[in-house]
């Protein structure tokens, strides 16, 4: 099975969390390919799918939701997963609980557009150089700084949970699965 691994990144944190998943994704024996979605050209040629975009403004990037808009018909007929990667650990309360309410969100104008079997959502990276002046100063009032706030083992369970599904599935017509349709070592 060949499962497209496509993010949109603003710093490089998203990357770095597309990367994990996807290397995650090949201990099931799975064939990955992790790609800027601005940089995939042909996705019907993938068996599955796992989106992953930065938020900004309460939003997926430009480039990957114009990724879902144009590439709706392949996606609607395989298996998709959402993954969104803000900043909501870096909260502060009452931000944090308002922050609960927000995947849904997110993914709002996506699921007009395409069915998802799930949507992680998890923060990233933030550094005050990412920042203009005026976020920076929301970044004081509204968060607990600047840092890393990438839960790795909540991103490991997901992603393990994407590769147990993804070796269930029947294999892709036309293409022969791996012998091998377990965890590897």
């Amino acid at each position: 099975m060949r499962v497209l691994v496509g993010y949109a990144t603003a710093h490089g944190s998203t990357r770095e969390i597309a990367e994990h998943v996807g290397a995650r994704l090949e201990r099931y024996g799975l064939e990955v390919d992790v790609r800027e979605l601005a940089r995939v050209a042909a996705p019907a040629a993938f068996d599955a799918f796992v989106l992953a975009s930065a938020v900004h403004g309460q939003r997926w990037l430009p480039e990957a939701r114009a990724f879902v808009a144009e590439h709706a018909p392949e996606l609607a007929a395989k298996p998709v997963w959402l993954l969104s990667v803000g900043m909501p650990d870096a909260l502060r309360c009452p931000w944090r609980l308002l922050a609960s309410l927000q995947p849904p969100l997110l993914v709002e104008e996506l699921a007009d557009r395409v069915s998802f079997r799930d949507h992680l959502v998890v923060s990233g990276v933030i550094r005050d150089d990412h920042l203009p002046l005026f976020g920076w100063l929301a970044l004081l009032a509204l968060t607990r700084g600047a840092g890393d706030y990438r839960d790795w083992d909540r991103i490991d369970a997901w992603a393990d949970g994407v590769g147990r599904v993804l070796t269930t599935l029947p294999a892709p017509t036309g293409r022969r699965r791996r012998a091998s349709s377990g965890a590897r070592a």
